[in-house]
């Protein structure tokens, strides 16, 4: 991952992104592989207390003290955390406020909601001004407005150079989001750019809308396309092309020459969601 970067990782129900999470910030031993955390080696014992200083966890299980109001909560791992009690004060009313929470920080973290209780364990993982934080399904279980002010949150974070690693199922989240997916089924199926994923699953294509569609405009498309040609219904050609921006001049020009009237040209690619059935469904 880069500094300031949201990651996702997305995959199926015990899939292992838990798993991953519990290892990358030392809750468990790695069964074998390396892995860095900044300067860190999540293998070396010694470096295992440094990394749980640079880091925020946000687990899938919040884990609050019920019984503790929500500034109490927040002031405990604070305090943990060894921060100075100025600094304390003002990131606890910091947080709460950029949560919606202030005018709750007296009451018992037993008594809110789960979307609430969510937020407030960010709050908690962030109390300590850690350089990287791990979310594990952040918005599961949330309702659309609780899940909003998440990512909502999660992009502030990314603004003020949070590097963030997300586990999650949810592919609109990741893909609304995320700046990388890595795609997990056990073992790691893709990886790149969300663009990259959806253009990964069937290559590049554009879609020509024409007036009409006759056998000569197919045969001048296929002529000088690199890819499939493929008729659809509504006059519709649909192209495989390898790089559009050079290619649809080409193709557009051939098009006109035998006599097609183009109305308006996209590009047409799968969906994020293509992509993710096709790989978890490969296995």
């Amino acid at each position: 991952m880069d500094e300031g970067e949201v990651f996702g990782f997305l995959g199926p129900n015990g899939a292992g992104k838990t798993t991953t999470i519990r290892m990358l910030t030392c809750l468990i031993s790695k069964t074998s592989g390396t892995a860095r955390i900044g300067e860190y080696d999540i293998g070396n014992s010694l470096d295992q207390p440094k990394i749980r200083r640079i880091i925020g966890l946000v687990p899938d299980n919040v884990g609050l003290y019920e019984e503790l109001t929500a500034y109490k909560n927040l002031d405990f791992y604070g305090r943990y955390y060894k921060v100075d009690e100025t600094k304390r004060r003002e990131r606890i009313e910091y947080f709460l406020k950029l949560l919606g929470m202030w005018d709750k920080r007296d009451l018992a973290a037993g008594t809110f909601s789960k979307g609430m209780k969510q937020k407030l364990a960010i709050a908690r993982s962030l109390i300590h001004d850690p350089q990287i934080l791990f979310m594990d399904e952040p918005t599961a279980n949330l309702d659309p407005e609780a899940s909003k002010t998440v990512r909502d949150f999660i992009l502030a974070l990314k603004k003020e150079k949070k590097t963030i690693f997300l586990n999650t199922h949810n592919l609109d989240e990741a893909q609304r989001i995320c700046d990388r997916i890595a795609i997990l089924n056990t073992k790691l199926m893709a990886y790149g750019t969300p663009a990259e994923l959806e253009r990964s699953a069937s290559g590049r294509k554009v879609v020509v809308q024409l007036e009409s569609v006759n056998n000569a405009i197919i045969s001048a498309a296929k002529k000088v396309a690199t890819g499939n040609v493929e008729v659809g219904e509504g006059n519709k050609l649909t192209i495989g092309v390898n790089d559009p921006e050079k290619e649809n001049p080409d193709i557009m020009s051939a098009i006109g020459a035998a006599g097609g009237r183009i109305q308006f040209v996209t590009e047409a690619s799968s969906t994020l969601e293509d992509v993710y059935l096709k790989l978890v469904r490969s296995q």
